[in-house]
């Protein structure tokens, strides 16, 4: 075969390895499935359309993160919890890598397609931004910690410029900025209600934001490279984060402490946790999808327009006072979405140009004219 298509022989011309996807023209070696086809928990997307696989996977993360988000913020709540984020990290690294491994099961190819130091990287990176993120919440209240987590629009394209050498356009580039724009003015609001400033908490979610603002372009990569399954991705990425994460403990002497706190508070940690984790698992299938059908910037633009949602939501179910800020930030965040929408459907979705509307508002002032005269 030729190296052009990534393909390595070994004693036999007729064996081969797979570390690319070939050209139309080559057949596929027999344990890769079509690129075309997609599962995430069972459902098969690629039956149906692109917009209706856009809907479905923005309904999952929605949903399911939504309930993740409300579940985070109630397991810190209890008292006393704040100083174990590594070891809720921990646990659920462990759920996790159990319904990956559950999922894989039930599906007809157990192959792991990705190379193992490529999940090393992608583990390191999961650890960093789920483990800071959880950590953080033990010094910054939840508002300030999302003005943070906003502004990853921006580094996740600065990544795939970088990692991928992509190039986005000016509909992008003006998503991204009225995104974070819209959210950094949709939680200042909140921010000032219990503002809770903390020099340690800032660098955490600082470090998150930065493995966060490369991972998506990390696993982009290798999916679309070796045609990666989510639930390979979830299973091996997770497994050694897993075993990053219970090293450290161990080595600090910080999972102790946290085991006798937890077993004293079963229901409310462990039993929290577990529902934290299964919604966080169905969520992150759909933010795997998302990032293989249409991107990394598509999937980090919809699951910042679901921030938004989650502070909209909060005001539902606890007291806060309202500001027209609210509005506004939401309003931003909304458009910065139909902006990123209409960059990657710009053929489908025709937007009227300025000779079309002068010539509605010219048709508008003639209709009034004769109805007065009338």
């Amino acid at each position: 075969m030729s190296a052009k298509y990534g393909l390595v022989s070994y004693n036999s011309s007729r064996k081969h390895i797979s570390i690319s996807i070939p050209a139309s023209t080559e057949v596929m070696s027999p344990h890769i499935k079509s690129v075309e086809e997609l599962r995430v928990l069972g459902i098969n997307l690629s039956s149906f359309s692109p917009p209706t696989q856009f809907l479905i996977c923005v309904a999952g993360v929605f949903l399911f993160y939504l309930i993740y988000g409300y579940l985070q913020e109630l397991i810190f709540s209890v008292e006393g919890f704040k100083p174990f984020g590594w070891y809720l990290t921990l646990i659920q690294f462990g759920f996790y890598s159990m319904f990956g491994l559950v999922e894989l099961q039930l599906t007809q190819d157990k192959r792991r397609r990705i190379p193992g130091k490529t999940y090393m990287i992608i583990a390191f990176l999961t650890v960093g931004t789920m483990g800071l993120s959880n950590t953080s919440l033990g010094y910054l209240n939840y508002p300030t910690q999302v003005i943070f987590k906003c502004c990853k629009l921006i580094p996740v394209m600065i990544g795939g410029i970088f990692i991928q050498g992509k190039r986005y356009n000016v509909a992008d580039v003006s998503a991204a900025l009225c995104m974070s724009l819209g959210l950094v003015w949709f939680t200042l609001a909140d921010s000032k209600v219990a503002p809770s400033f903390n020099v340690t908490g800032v660098l955490l979610i600082s470090l998150a934001l930065c493995a966060d603002a490369a991972i998506g372009n990390v696993q982009e990569k290798a999916m679309k490279l070796h045609n990666g399954s989510n639930s390979e991705m979830v299973l091996y990425s997770y497994s050694i984060g897993f075993v990053y994460i219970l090293t450290g403990l161990l080595c600090v002497g910080g999972l102790g402490p946290a085991v006798a706190f937890c077993s004293e508070h079963p229901v409310k940690t462990y039993g929290y946790a577990f529902f934290f984790s299964l919604t966080g698992y169905f969520g992150i299938s759909f933010v795997l999808a998302l990032i293989k059908l249409f991107g990394a910037l598509v999937a980090v633009t919809v699951t910042t327009g679901r921030k938004a949602m989650t502070i909209v939501l909060s005001f539902m179910f606890f007291a806060k006072p309202f500001t027209f800020q609210y509005i506004w930030g939401g309003l931003l965040v909304l458009f910065g979405i139909f902006l990123n929408v209409y960059s990657k459907n710009k053929e489908k979705i025709k937007l009227p140009s300025i000779n079309d509307l002068r010539g509605w508002l010219l048709t508008g002032k003639k209709v009034r004219f004769l109805s007065q005269n009338v």
